[in-house]
């Protein structure tokens, strides 16, 4: 008796420890278990920790809390200023509700995916290639309010969303570069020419404080000799001021007079006795030679 009363004992032990084995189950801190008995979900979500459920009659599937990290394919689309682009993104999310995430969607992952890629193209669509390159920050806020509305409605709360990369066409690289290195360019030209009109004006003011003092220009001429000695050069330029030139011509003697004497003709020389002796013996010449018919010709003197 005793004996049956042992095997009896053991016997419900080993059921007991069957039974206990097979309800107990742990949920990690991570976690979250959502409870369905014969097919209708169970109100009470499991929390993290040791639980127990009813073999053969109820199901614990276990939702991890933790915020997923989504790569989104890269999306081909045409831009608002018709630019073809490649982009790509990144989202983050995590689950809020382990029984909608459950019952309302069949893979929550795989919905997000779908609508982050959805979205993306449709971002890309209505926005210009500048705010896809400088205002990023814009974007993934919307990018995360149009994730943000369908994923509440099944129990997934988007943390947020960014844009990792933008690829252009190599033709748009190029002219994006021509059109950087026109725009440094422009830039150049401008700083040049302020620096040149600031520099007119400083002249400007230097040469009225020359003509006030016109040591001044002595000793600016002074400043330049021995900067250009300075350097050990085997020539040396010397220049010459101008008003020392007029200074010269001013102070020569008979400066004045001697263009308006080189300006009058010169006159010509008299003609000496002995010319005029031989040249009317060489007309008399001329006539007996000749004759009557030949008339000399009678030339007046150079004068």
């Amino acid at each position: 008796m005793i004996q049956e009363l042992v095997m009896a004992a053991a016997g419900a032990a080993a059921a007991v420890a069957v039974y206990a084995g097979a309800a107990a189950r742990v949920v990690k801190q991570y976690e979250r278990g959502v409870v369905f008995r014969f097919g209708r979900l169970r109100d009470d979500i499991r929390s993290p920790g040791f639980t127990m459920i009813v073999p053969l009659v109820d199901r614990l599937h276990k939702v991890n809390m933790q915020i997923v990290t989504m790569p989104v394919p890269a999306q081909e689309g045409i831009t608002r200023d018709n630019v073809t682009v490649r982009v790509d993104a990144v989202v983050y999310f995590k689950v809020v509700d382990a029984a909608d995430a459950l019952v309302r969607v069949e893979d929550y992952k795989f919905a997000v995916s779908q609508m982050a890629q959805t979205s993306l193209r449709s971002i890309i669509g209505k926005s210009d290639l500048d705010d896809l390159l400088s205002n990023r920050e814009k974007l993934n806020q919307g990018l995360e309010l149009m994730l943000d509305s369908p994923a509440m409605g099944w129990g997934v709360a988007i943390d947020r969303v960014e844009i990792k990369d933008v690829s252009l066409p190599e033709t748009m690289k190029r002219s994006m570069a021509r059109q950087a290195e026109a725009d440094r360019e422009r830039r150049a030209r401008v700083i040049n020419a302020d620096a040149e009109l600031q520099a007119s004006k400083k002249l400007s003011e230097a040469a009225g404080v020359m003509s006030d003092q016109p040591a001044a220009l002595q000793l600016r001429l002074l400043q330049t000799v021995m900067a250009v000695s300075a350097e050990k050069n085997s020539t040396l330029v010397l220049p010459i001021p101008v008003e020392l030139l007029r200074f010269l011509e001013r102070a020569t003697p008979g400066a004045e007079q001697a263009p308006s004497a080189a300006a009058s003709p010169t006159p010509p020389p008299p003609l000496s006795e002995a010319y005029l002796k031989g040249r009317s013996a060489a007309e008399e010449a001329i006539e007996d030679l000749t004759g009557s018919s030949v008339e000399p010709t009678h030339r007046e003197p150079d004068h």
